[in-house]
């Protein structure tokens, strides 16, 4: 079974890894048709966990990979890694400034990105959507990385990164499609677009796998940018919007849980 794995190419083992990150946003996505609204803390304690998981996938899968890789190469660690890192920070924030959008766990629906003739229902789409860019990045990057040297531990590295990245995505599914539901839209309509914002997934995996694959010299770089993004979508988005309400200790420890669980996968299996 690993060796039929092992022979295929990373690209495409990338766009099965996004496909089941995508699938976890659409699981997600299917609160909708049990539940017309999720009580705050339960809420705060969903992103909080996926913001554990994204900050520790974030270092452990992607920053410290990034500078032991720049390091083989003799290459000035910190200054290639530190770039990559503020590069996808830069650009997240660049996205986050021209593409409006609805931060949609806030109380007062805090509209982004500029003045906009978007419905809400589209805004909040597009807020989610934002957030699975960097994730789909890092996916693809991590299965591009077996291009570097195809083994077991490299493979588990990135199932680790895909597993983690999967299981947050699971909130972020339910996070717009009980929204668009309280919206006026149908429970179908509402699980349709859930799940359709996690469809750029796939899309930035395959993007990174192939960049990474066929140009290996901009792994650290890809690896670094990818984490930089993740970390700015965790400050900006994540961790605000699970602070709203009275229990924000909720999203403290949800978070603290999402960060043991990735951190526990990473070092055990990766």
């Amino acid at each position: 079974m690993l060796d039929s794995i092992l022979l295929l190419h990373p690209v495409v083992l990338a766009l099965l890894a996004t496909g089941f990150t995508w699938f976890c946003t659409a699981f997600g996505a299917g609160f909708v048709f049990f539940f017309r609204t999720v009580p705050r803390p339960v809420f705060n304690a969903m992103l909080g966990f996926a913001s554990g998981i994204m900050i520790a996938a974030s270092f452990w899968s992607l920053l410290l990979p990034s500078i032991e890789l720049s390091e083989k190469a003799g290459n000035l660690a910190w200054f290639h890694v530190s770039l990559g890192f503020l590069s996808g920070g830069l650009s997240l924030y660049l996205l986050h400034k021209l593409l409006p959008h609805l931060h949609v766990g806030l109380e007062e629906n805090r509209l982004e990105g500029g003045k906009s003739s978007f419905q809400r229902s589209l805004l909040l789409i597009l807020a989610i959507t934002l957030h699975n860019i960097p994730e789909g990045l890092a996916v693809g990057v991590a299965f591009g990385a077996l291009g570097d040297g195809f083994s077991y531990e490299a493979l588990m590295a990135a199932v680790v990164v895909a597993f983690g990245i999967g299981i947050q995505n699971i909130p972020e599914g339910a996070a717009v499609s009980i929204p668009l539901l309280r919206e006026g839209f149908s429970a179908r309509k509402s699980f349709w677009y859930g799940q359709l914002s996690g469809f750029v997934e796939p899309i930035g995996g395959i993007l990174g796998a192939a960049l990474v694959f066929y140009v290996e010299s901009l792994l650290p770089f890809a690896l670094s940018f990818a984490a930089g993004a993740m970390i700015f979508v965790v400050v900006e988005e994540l961790i605000p919007e699970s602070h709203t309400g009275k229990e924000t200790e909720m999203s403290t420890l949800g978070a603290m849980f999402g960060f043991v669980l990735m951190m526990a996968l990473d070092v055990g299996l990766g």
